[in-house]
């Protein structure tokens, strides 16, 4: 056991290598061929994200862009926010932090790209859409088999594996802060039991119960983390100017001041932000397909402010709460208990058992979203109630195993799989990226007229190699169509199809 451990340490060590190097590039790439949208269209970012999702045309209520980011976030707003956060700035000190903020400026880019995809291939679903990647292979690319590929890994990877990571941080965070035993079993599966079959309740719903409980839980508990940073800033603003220096500074030192090199500052940081914000691997566009849009070009902003919301926002408080602390740096990795420590003696004893209730809402989300990203994946394989049923099962005797056994060498493979996945994702992207940047085209081309952008089928160029097979954006079944702006009082063009 422990060299099959070693063995996969050393090819997630290499994989992970390979991601940083294949990401940030392709990052670059969008970011120059779109003109910097994630930072030029901001404020359309905001616009965008208040679109409301409307009805279809046999009156059922669809899912607007605010719930799909909201199960997006879900999935992104974890335990790396807190632990992965702490683990980055213990091992390469503050400069890290810079490293990750540039990762989510240029992995914007990269998040509108795949999420503007996953709405232009979306497929219907009743009242409602499902799409990601495997879609976008398969329909836009004509790969079958490297679609169906891609969706037992995402099914694998985080509907079942990154969920028992979940569960076990929650009972570990909740065991920590009631002083319980690691070995007290009888704890560990009354808390997966109750995880696992709330979970279950919420999954069975599908992705409008998932959106709808995300749409309310990642908001709230989101906010009131930052509240809580922000008191911690407030105590030591006096000490900010020094620690955003020191940020910049150790960034770009040959000798930080955790001991690394600047490779290692850079290589921690990236990874971090990479991981955490999930913008290219391929996950994020499996939640962005399921909202009903007026054009694909609005899911991609909402999504490139996702990476904004998930590292600038919510993993730099934790890094605030840290610096502030004044930590010590590179002497070993340290996860959630250096957060715990930095925020008890800012805030006294009280802050360890919020942290632990964020931790559980932060943990849970998750759960939901990278079940949904699962479920969407399961249904580009079969369209079987019955597989659906027992995949939800798998999924909660997943999420109870991770309640009551720390598995690494699961956790050690399912990194190597998201490497893979995201690898297979971003060549997709680097393939379709002609359609990406003629949908940016076309939606600024109508914004410039001072229409609000709508899209059809008829819009999609074809391209050599390409194919254009779509199942949505026909003008009939969406809710975002010509009329529905007209009655709202915006100027849009015909509707041409």
């Amino acid at each position: 056991m422990e060299m099959l451990q070693n063995a996969l340490n050393g090819i997630d060590s290499v994989s992970s290598y390979v991601l940083v190097a294949v990401l940030i590039p392709t990052g670059l790439y969008f970011t120059i061929r779109t003109g910097v949208i994630q930072v030029r269209m901001l404020p359309e970012m905001f616009r965008t994200l208040a679109e409301p999702g409307g009805r279809d045309s046999e009156g059922n209520k669809n899912i607007s862009p605010f719930r799909a980011f909201s199960i997006s976030a879900a999935s992104r707003v974890g335990t790396a926010n807190i632990a992965g956060v702490a683990l980055a700035i213990s091992l390469g000190g503050p400069g890290a932090v810079f490293w990750m903020w540039l990762t989510a400026v240029v992995g914007g880019a990269t998040a509108f790209a795949e999420s503007a995809l996953g709405q232009v291939y979306k497929m219907k679903d009743g009242p409602n859409f499902r799409g990601g990647p495997a879609y976008y292979i398969r329909h836009g690319m004509n790969m079958k088999w490297l679609g169906l590929v891609f969706a037992v890994i995402v099914a694998i990877t985080y509907g079942i594996v990154f969920n028992t990571v979940q569960s076990n941080s929650i009972v570990d965070a909740v065991g920590a802060s009631f002083n319980v035993e690691d070995s007290n079993f009888a704890f560990s599966a009354i808390a997966g039991v109750v995880i696992a079959v709330g979970a279950y309740l919420i999954f069975v719903g599908g992705a409008k119960r998932i959106s709808n409980i995300s749409a309310y839980l990642v908001p709230i508990m989101a906010g009131l983390y930052l509240i809580v940073g922000i008191i911690v800033v407030v105590l030591n603003l006096g000490a900010v100017p020094d620690m955003i220096l020191t940020i910049f500074t150790d960034a770009f030192s040959m000798d930080s001041i955790a001991g690394g090199t600047l490779g290692s500052i850079m290589l921690i940081g990236v990874q971090r932000g990479l991981f955490s914000n999930e913008a290219g691997i391929g996950s994020v566009p499996n939640a962005a397909a399921t909202a009903s849009a007026s054009h694909p070009a609005k899911q991609g902003f909402v999504q490139a402010l996702g990476v904004y919301f998930d590292t600038i926002l919510v993993c730099s408080i934790t890094a605030f709460i840290i610096l502030l602390s004044n930590p010590e740096y590179g002497s070993s990795a340290e996860g959630i208990q250096l957060t715990q420590t930095a925020l008890s003696g800012q805030l006294g004893q009280w802050a360890i058992h919020f942290l632990t209730f964020a931790i559980f809402f932060f943990a849970f989300s998750s759960i939901l979203g990278n079940y949904y990203y699962g479920e969407a994946n399961i249904e580009h394989l079969t369209t079987s109630k019955v597989a659906m049923r027992v995949y939800q099962v798998i999924v909660m005797v997943s999420v109870f195993i991770g309640a009551i056994a720390a598995l690494d060498i699961v956790w050690t493979a399912a990194n190597i799989f998201m490497a893979i996945m995201a690898l297979i994702n971003l060549f997709a992207l680097l393939m379709l990226s002609p359609l990406v940047f003629n949908l940016l085209k076309n939606y600024q081309q109508q914004r410039r007229q001072g229409l609000e952008p709508v899209f059809h089928r008829s819009d999609l160029p074809t391209f050599k190699r390409i194919n254009t097979d779509i199942d949505a954006w026909d003008g009939t079944d969406e809710v975002t169509t010509a009329k529905f702006w007209q009655d709202r009082g915006k100027k849009v063009r015909p509707d041409d199809d």
